[in-house]
């Protein structure tokens, strides 16, 4: 089937494009001096990585120790000391820095895909999903195209790919997450790709459909791509790991 390419960034550049990009993670909660992410561009490739020096984000807040580095195509908050924000993480979180609004990138439909690649251990993850872009509380919902947790991971062999839809508060999105195991090596490269519709979202990897379900949200959304390194579950060999999220391209077709 012959598809309309509507928007394409394939990081072949010096400089992430700041009029759909914002390199920190849901800055609301803490600052944007806090939650700036550590990345390059290199290779036609986005690098975002985990440096054995990066600071816990969120640490007087989130409730286990967590360390991150991603890119967000919206943002928005409320005013200092409101609830309105994205993703809160706990009931009674209040804004720490008001944010401006900032709508990069927010597709309402459509075909979206992923080129992508990880560097994890047991302690570390990598994830890419849609989000409401929350300037109205129920429109929170996430579609989730690829989650994928370090201690899943049989190097070479294949690993857990979390897909599907999250309804957050929402209640007309359904709940419908999934993590088969596939035949994917992290460390490569694999398209990772959502069919969205109003009735429905169908998830594939390199072109094969792994999950659907009905009833996702109905509301543009934000793409999140973020690596992320949780200090709590280290083995105590892999203190000096730099956990890595590399991407190829990011598409969207009508």
């Amino acid at each position: 089937m012959d598809r309309q390419l509507v928007f394409e960034d394939d990081f072949d550049g010096s400089e992430l494009d700041r009029g759909v990009w914002l390199p920190h993670y849901f800055p609301a909660w803490s600052s944007r001096a806090a939650t700036k992410a550590t990345y390059e561009l290199k290779d036609s490739q986005l690098w975002l990585t985990i440096p054995i020096d990066q600071g816990l984000w969120c640490e007087q807040e989130h409730p286990t120790p967590l360390r991150v580095s991603g890119i967000q195509s919206g943002n928005y908050s409320g005013p200092v000391g409101s609830t309105q924000g994205q993703q809160p993480f706990r009931d009674g979180l209040v804004v720490r820095e008001a944010q401006d609004t900032f709508w990069g990138w927010t597709p309402e439909y459509g075909r979206l895909e992923i080129r992508l690649r990880g560097e994890v251990t047991q302690r570390s993850m990598v994830g890419v999903w849609m989000i409401g872009l929350e300037d109205r509380p129920e429109r929170c919902g996430e579609i989730l195209l690829n989650e994928v947790f370090g201690e899943s991971v049989k190097a070479g062999e294949s690993c857990e790919v979390g897909v599907g839809l999250r309804p957050f508060r929402d209640p007309d999105v359904a709940d419908a997450f999934t993590a088969p195991r596939l035949a994917v090596d992290v460390a490569d490269f694999h398209t990772y790709a959502v069919e969205w519709t109003a009735e429905r979202a169908d998830f594939f990897v390199d072109d094969e459909q792994v999950h659907t379900s009905a009833k996702p949200p109905r509301y543009p959304m934000q793409m999140e791509i973020a690596v992320f390194d949780f200090p709590d579950k280290s083995t105590g060999d892999d203190h000096d790991a730099v956990p890595a999220l590399v991407v190829d391209w990011v598409r969207q077709y009508a």
